[in-house]
C-alpha cells in the first residue's frame, strides 16, 4: 500500500507526536487499571466485565495470536463482524501490531464483501458464524479465515455453523512477551471503514492513529465526559458513531463501555438501569420507539443527535446536543455545547479544530446568515481528516478543493444567530419545478405527526415538474398499514399548514419497514427505485 506523506512539519508538531493508539490503552490500563472498561451485554447468554488491565491483556494476547499465524506490519485485515468484544479486542490488536483492521458493514452482500477484500488487499478475514459461509464464498485470495464461537446476540450457534479449534477466534492467542516493539507514530495508517454506497461504489476511509487519537480526545471534549461516565453503544462498532463518538472519547476519559449487539427497545431499560448508563448517542428513531412505553427514573443525562435539544428532552428528562460529522471528518465539525444552552433543532456551531464554510451553489461565495449552502471542512489530513480513499487517488483528490478543503456533499442553513442547521445531502435536494427543496424539511414535519414512528421523503421523477417529492411512513406499533387512510391524511394535513405548496408530498405510502444502509440510514435510492415517473 502506498500512503500520502503528511507535511514534514505537521509530523512533528501535531497533537499527538509520540503517541499513538498503544499509548492510550497503556496508559489507561496503568492508571485506571481496576475499573471497568468493557462491559458485554448479549442478548443471551453471560454477561461479560473486562477491567482496563485485563482488556489490555487480552488485547496483546490477540495480538500475538496474529502474529503467530503471520500478521505483519502494514497488512489489512477484514474484520466482518457485529458488536461484539471480538470486534473491540481485534481492533486494539491490530494497531499493537501495526496492521490495518478493515471494519465492513454486516449487512454487505457477497460481491461488496468480494470488492472491500480486495480494494484493501486484506490478507486474513474474521466473521461470526451467521456470516462464514457469505464470507467463505465471496473472498477470495487470503491466507485464513476465523470465526467467532457465539451468535451475533451472543447465543451459541448450532453444531453446523459451529468453527473447527483451528479456524475458530479462540485459538488466536499467543505470549505477549513474544511481541515485537513497536514505535508510537501517529500518522501510521490504522484503520479503514467503507463509506456506505448510497449513491456509488464504497470507498474504504483510511485513519491513522493520530485519526482515532483526535476522534478519543475531540469527541469526549464535545460531550463533557469524565471518568465516571457509563456510555452504552448500540449502535453498530464497525462505523464511525460508535467508534470516535463512543468508544474512543470513553477510554481517553477512563470511563466505561456498554455494549450491546444493537438496539433493542425490550431491553434496553434494564441494561440502561443495571450498569447505570449516564451518555447515549441515539438515532432519533431508538427514542421515538422508546416513547412508546412508560420511561423509568434513570441516570443518563445526555443524549448525542442530529438536532439540539429536540422534543425529546422533555420527555427523558436530559439535555440532547446536536452534531454533524462524517467518517471523513473523524470527530463532529459541527457541535452543540455541552455546557450552555443550545437553540432547538439546531445543529450546532463550528467544533474548535476544525475550519467550516459554506458557500454558494458558485462554491465561492459564502453564503449570507439565513442562507443554505454547501458545506466544506478543513483539518490537517491524517489528525482532523482522514488520511485518503484507501488505493483511490483520483476519488481523494476528487474530494478536495484547490486549496485543501474537504467537499462534504452536504448543504446546511447558516441562521442569523450564527448556529448551523443540517439541511440535506446534495443528493437528496429535489427540484421542483425549479425551486429547490430539502428533504429534510418536508422530513421534520411529518416526524412530529402523531402516529408517524419513522419517514424518508424521496424525489419522484415528474414528466412537468422534473421531481416532486414523496413520502415513505412507516406507522408506530400497533397501527395498521393496509387501508390505513388517516394516518396519510394526517400527513398530508400537517405539511399543507406548514409547507409551501411545491414542498408538499404527492403522495404518502405507508410500509412496514425501509431498505437500510449503515447506521440503519435509510437506502433512499432503493426507495426511488419503487416509484414511477409521475405527471
Amino acid at each position: 500500500m502506498s500512503f500520502t506523506p503528511a507535511d514534514d512539519r505537521g509530523r512533528i508538531v501535531n497533537p499527538f507526536a509520540g503517541r499513538d493508539l498503544n499509548w492510550l490503552l497503556d496508559f489507561r490500563a496503568e492508571t485506571r487499571g481496576d475499573h471497568p472498561y468493557l462491559v458485554w451485554e448479549p442478548f443471551e447468554g453471560e454477561r461479560r466485565v473486562w477491567t482496563y488491565w485485563q482488556f489490555r491483556d487480552r488485547v496483546l494476547r490477540v495480538a500475538a495470536g496474529l502474529k503467530k499465524r503471520g500478521i505483519v506490519a502494514g497488512d489489512a485485515i477484514l474484520v466482518h463482524l457485529d458488536n461484539s468484544p471480538e470486534l473491540e479486542f481485534l481492533w486494539f490488536a491490530c494497531a499493537r501490531l501495526g496492521a490495518i483492521v478493515v471494519t465492513t458493514n454486516t449487512r454487505s452482500a457477497g460481491a461488496e464483501l468480494a470488492y472491500f477484500a480486495e480494494n484493501c488487499r486484506a490478507v486474513a478475514v474474521i466473521t461470526q458464524p451467521e456470516l462464514a459461509a457469505l464470507v467463505s464464498e465471496h473472498v477470495r485470495g487470503v491466507r485464513w479465515i476465523a470465526v467467532t464461537e457465539h451468535l451475533v446476540d451472543g447465543g451459541e450457534p448450532p453444531a453446523a455453523m459451529r468453527p473447527d479449534r483451528a479456524n475458530a477466534f479462540s485459538s488466536i492467542d499467543g505470549d505477549p512477551s513474544e511481541l515485537p516493539p513497536i514505535d508510537a507514530d501517529p500518522w501510521r495508517p490504522g484503520s479503514v471503514q467503507y463509506t456506505s454506497g448510497t449513491t456509488s461504489r464504497p470507498k474504504g476511509v483510511l485513519w491513522t492513529q493520530g485519526n482515532a487519537l483526535w476522534g478519543a480526545r475531540t469527541s469526549a471534549i464535545h460531550q463533557n465526559l469524565n471518568q465516571d461516565d457509563v456510555h452504552v453503544v448500540v449502535m453498530p462498532s464497525f462505523h464511525t458513531n460508535a467508534r470516535a463518538y463512543s468508544i474512543l472519547p470513553t477510554m481517553w476519559t477512563g470511563g466505561t463501555v456498554v455494549l450491546q449487539p444493537k438496539f433493542s427497545a425490550r431491553r434496553w431499560w434494564d441494561v440502561v438501569l443495571r450498569n447505570r448508563v449516564t451518555w447515549v448517542s441515539a438515532l432519533p428513531f431508538f427514542l421515538k420507539v422508546l416513547m412508546q412505553n412508560e420511561i423509568p427514573k434513570h441516570s443518563i443525562r445526555m443524549f448525542g443527535n442530529a438536532v439540539n435539544e429536540p422534543p425529546f428532552d422533555e420527555v427523558f428528562g436530559a439535555r440532547t446536543i446536536g452534531w454533524w460529522g462524517m467518517t471523513e471528518t473523524v470527530s463532529q465539525g459541527i457541535i452543540g455545547d455541552a455546557l450552555l444552552r443550545n437553540r432547538p433543532m439546531t445543529t450546532g456551531r463550528p467544533a474548535a479544530g476544525y475550519g467550516i464554510r459554506i458557500l454558494e451553489d458558485d462554491l465561492k461565495t459564502p453564503v449570507a446568515p439565513g442562507g443554505v449552502g454547501h458545506l466544506q471542512c478543513h483539518g490537517t489530513r491524517g489528525i482532523q481528516i482522514f488520511l485518503e480513499y484507501l488505493n483511490n487517488p483520483q476519488a481523494t483528490a476528487d474530494s478536495f478543493t484547490d486549496d485543501g478543503w474537504f467537499i462534504t456533499g452536504d448543504r446546511v442553513k447558516l441562521e442569523e444567530d450564527g448556529y448551523i442547521t443540517f439541511s440535506d445531502r446534495d443528493k437528496d435536494m429535489l427540484k421542483v419545478g425549479g425551486e429547490n427543496v430539502a428533504a429534510s424539511e418536508i422530513e421534520r414535519v411529518i416526524a412530529l405527526v402523531p402516529g408517524v414512528a419513522e419517514c424518508a421523503v424521496v424525489a419522484q421523477k415528474h414528466r412537468m415538474l422534473d421531481e416532486v417529492p414523496v413520502a415513505f411512513v412507516i406507522p408506530v406499533e400497533g397501527l395498521a398499514i393496509e387501508g390505513n387512510n388517516e394516518l396519510p391524511d394526517r400527513v398530508m394535513a400537517a405539511c399543507v399548514a406548514q409547507l409551501a405548496d411545491f414542498k408538499r408530498p404527492r403522495a404518502v405510502f405507508l410500509v412496514p419497514d425501509m431498505p437500510r444502509s449503515t447506521l440503519e440510514k435509510v437506502h433512499k435510492l432503493e426507495l426511488r427505485k419503487r416509484l414511477p415517473v409521475a405527471g
